[in-house]
């Protein structure tokens, strides 16, 4: 799992009939401070996340493991949206 921010959405009116359905968002991937890192991903979300949120991904064969995305064709997914998150003692992000 990683800590990821929602930046953006991914619109796709001709795809792959498995993806019907599905809302695809561009996440950037946080480290432990909050920070951006690495490079831009596309997501399926499978809880509802909207812009700005801090949610949690999976990628790799454990994004196909959500009742969203259950033998569908992607690589990452939203599985959770953050509440808040500490390092040691501190509070990193509270929402």
């Amino acid at each position: 799992m990683q800590l990821a921010r929602v930046v953006g959405s991914v619109v796709a009116t001709r795809k792959e009939a498995s993806l019907q359905g599905l809302t695809l968002l561009v996440v950037k991937p946080l480290d432990e401070e909050g920070r951006e890192t690495g490079n831009a991903l596309v997501a399926a979300d499978a809880v509802g996340a909207g812009p700005d949120e801090v949610v949690l991904i999976a990628a790799g064969s454990s994004a196909r493991q959500t009742g969203t995305t259950d033998k569908r064709p992607v690589d990452a997914v939203v599985m959770a949206i953050v509440d808040s998150w500490n390092v040691g003692d501190a509070v990193k992000y509270k929402k």
